[in-house]
């Protein structure tokens, strides 16, 4: 079967270097060169990357305008397969494929339509999500299923690490999924519209903590959005990022009079202990602005100061 693929970030790479393994790619689709880092150099996306060193054909293009779709019209595909792409497709562009288009999502259909279902999941306290292939069509995430997968969760997800599981079964399933088109023996079935639900495109903002909220719903945050943008605060005038972090049944410290991000003080086995609007957080890696990473004790050597200070104050 003659595959366009289309993907852009890590969790497509598993299942193009899947499907390279097994079906003829005629062309890889991905987003254009970005500038990042501190030189603000271009950085190719990872699937262009993984593409090239399988010695694929790349695309790139801004917008999928009549020259690009002429192109792609010329390498004969039978099938789009698409991974994280980032763009919407319309009609002239689905037309160019005899044999359709077939999307993966990591959710569990119809939870979760939209940009970040992996985060969402992690966000919302979820014990199960899932990986979902389906028929791709003009409405976002509405076309129909054509096979699912579900993840147990345990509460110590992270967004890198579910995204890392995501794209390895996902890659599988839709190994999977293209045999049994070919064989003749894949099943539909639509969406059941009374489940939708949406997430939506993160921004760097969304990573901010709210330290009047539950400690719960920060610890979540800060795994949902581990890597990027990373759960997020301010310790005087710099910005803060918190790495890993717990939920604290109860601790021998004072509350500190209640105030929500007083660093309450230091915990031997847990690290610093932080008021939240209802419970304590105890945060064991963080990373100050223009410093690398580091465990709660490196940090505490260089920054004294820091039990009994407030964070999201500029006081």
């Amino acid at each position: 079967m003659r595959i366009l693929f289309a993907g852009t970030p890590d969790i497509a790479v598993p299942s193009l270097k899947s499907l390279a393994g097994r079906h003829e790619i005629v062309g890889v689709l991905t987003n254009p060169d970005r500038a990042g880092g501190r030189g603000r150099a271009l950085v190719p996306p990872p699937v262009k990357t993984a593409a090239l060193r399988l010695g694929l054909e790349v695309l790139q293009p801004d917008r999928l305008d009549e020259v690009v779709l002429q192109r792609i019209k010329a390498l004969e595909p039978d099938i789009l397969v698409v991974v994280a792409y980032g763009k919407i497709f319309k009609n002239n562009f689905l037309s160019l494929f005899p044999a359709g288009g077939i999307n993966l999502h990591p959710s569990l259909l119809p939870k979760y339509r939209g940009c970040s279902p992996i985060q969402a999941a992690i966000l919302a306290g979820d014990e199960v999500t899932g990986i979902t292939i389906q028929r791709i069509a003009l409405e976002m995430d509405s076309g129909a299923i054509l096979a699912r997968k579900t993840i147990e969760l345990d509460g110590r997800e992270t967004g890198g690490s579910l995204t890392g599981k995501a794209a390895g079964l996902g890659a599988e399933l839709l190994v999977r999924v293209l045999g049994d088109l070919e064989s003749g023996t894949l099943k539909e079935t639509p969406q059941d519209t009374g489940g939708v639900s949406f997430c939506y495109r993160i921004r760097k903002e969304d990573g901010r903590i709210d330290w009047s909220a539950p400690a719960q719903i920060i610890e979540r945050k800060v795994r949902a959005y581990n890597p990027w943008p990373g759960g997020w605060t301010t310790w005087g005038d710099k910005r803060l990022v918190i790495f890993r972090a717990a939920v604290q049944e109860s601790t021998s410290l004072p509350a500190g009079g209640k105030t929500p991000g007083k660093v309450l003080g230091v915990d031997k086995g847990r690290g610093f202990l932080i008021q939240t609007g209802r419970g304590v957080l105890s945060v064991e890696e963080l990373q100050l602005q223009a410093k690398k990473v580091m465990d709660w004790k490196s940090f505490l050597n260089g920054n004294g100061g820091f039990p009994g200070s407030v964070l999201g104050s500029n006081t």
